[in-house]
């Protein structure tokens, strides 16, 4: 190699990055000693952002594109260095790229129970587990309160501060969205989007967004799913006579599947009824101890008599009045329920009471002119 070769070779003329990785968030361009050559091609691709630091300290940030690196695109390395319009000698500047994809492939979950107060449970707690997505918002911020100095910052390094940060906020979205435990799978998709509101929120001031968040699953305690599956069976019985008719056949099928033969038909059978009569007997005392309904008292009426109310009366009272003459057929009554003030005569109800009560007489004719005698 020619002395020209070997000083060619001490700068670098393209700085790139072509990622071969599904998990690396920052790469450190690898310039060891040699030195960027003013002039020098600079790569940015889609998805990546280039971020120079000069001595520990941010400089200039390249979005997406081809650049060829001057003082003119360089104006924050270029006033810390202390260049003259116009200077072109090599320099000495670390490169890191940082990807701003999502990364999708990201897990969390509970490893302790979330405690929520529940309307119809009570104290509940909970356990659950999903996925969901990180996107670096912002290169410089991430590279300050994370990454550092680290070469090659990966996935795993931040993750479980993320899922810790995750389980710390669950409790308070569960408790913001005031869902039920049993409305909680119904309501997991909302859940999710308003979890990854609160994170990105969050992780603000480290350049980090959560722009998709899921939960998978959100798994109950087993005595609450005891007191589910209660609730649902006697939902499904409904008639408890017809639920011990069929414990008693299905404990008689069972026995005759016995292959002890005859005898286990019977001891089957026996076994069946035996334990419908002490269900039935265990159902006996309950049934007993209802009193029987108490009688309803008669209806009361009130009844308009010349344009005053009077009243309440019974049937046995409005009889007689109807004896009386007091009530007729045309005599305004009204009890609870009616909408307005009815005729006597047009209740059905009311008829009984006028039974014996014959109709008003004819009016008499006026007598005629007397007639002449013969």
């Amino acid at each position: 190699m020619g002395i020209f070769d070997r000083i060619r070779g001490e700068f670098i003329d393209i700085v790139e990055w072509t990622d071969d990785s599904r998990d690396t968030i920052v790469w450190r361009f690898p310039r060891h000693d040699n030195e960027i050559k003013m002039g020098a091609r600079l790569v940015v691709r889609e998805s990546q952002t280039a971020v120079f630091v000069n001595e520990g300290r941010i400089a200039d940030v390249f979005p997406p594109g081809t650049y060829t690196l001057q003082t003119q695109n360089l104006p924050v390395l270029s006033t810390l260095k202390g260049w003259k319009h116009g200077f072109e000698s090599p320099f000495k500047a670390e490169v890191y790229f940082v990807s701003t994809r999502q990364f999708t492939d990201l897990k969390w979950g509970t490893r302790n129970p979330v405690i929520l107060r529940d309307a119809e449970f009570g104290m509940v707690r909970l356990k659950a587990f999903g996925g969901f997505a990180l996107r670096v918002s912002d290169p410089a911020a991430l590279l300050r309160e994370l990454a550092g100095t680290d070469p090659q910052f990966r996935t795993e390094e931040v993750q479980e501060y993320l899922r810790q940060l995750i389980v710390g906020r669950l409790a308070g979205a569960l408790a913001e969205a005031r869902v039920p435990v049993l409305d909680l799978a119904g309501q997991q998709d909302r859940l999710g989007a308003l979890l990854a509101g609160i994170l990105t929120e969050e992780l603000s001031s480290v350049g980090i967004a959560v722009p998709r968040f899921v939960i998978e699953n959100i798994s109950l305690p087993d005595e609450v799913e005891k007191a589910v599956d209660t609730a649902g069976r006697m939902a499904v019985v409904g008639d408890l006579n017809r639920y011990t008719q069929l414990q008693a056949a299905d404990a008689m099928r069972d026995a005759a599947a016995n292959p002890a033969g005859g005898a286990g038909e019977g001891l089957g059978l026996g076994l069946g009824l035996a334990a419908g009569q002490r269900m039935a007997g265990a159902l006996a005392p309950q049934a007993a101890a209802v009193p029987p309904p108490l009688p309803q008292a008669a209806p009361e009426w009130h009844v308009g008599v010349g344009g005053r109310q009077e009243g309440p009366y019974d049937p046995a009272g409005l009889a007689a009045m109807a004896a009386e003459g007091t009530l007729t057929r045309a005599t305004l009554v009204w009890q609870a329920g009616m909408a307005a003030w009815t005729a006597a005569g047009e209740l059905p109800v009311l008829r009984r009471v006028f039974a014996a009560t014959p109709p008003p007489l004819p009016p008499v004719a006026p007598p005629g002119p007397e007639e002449p005698q013969p």
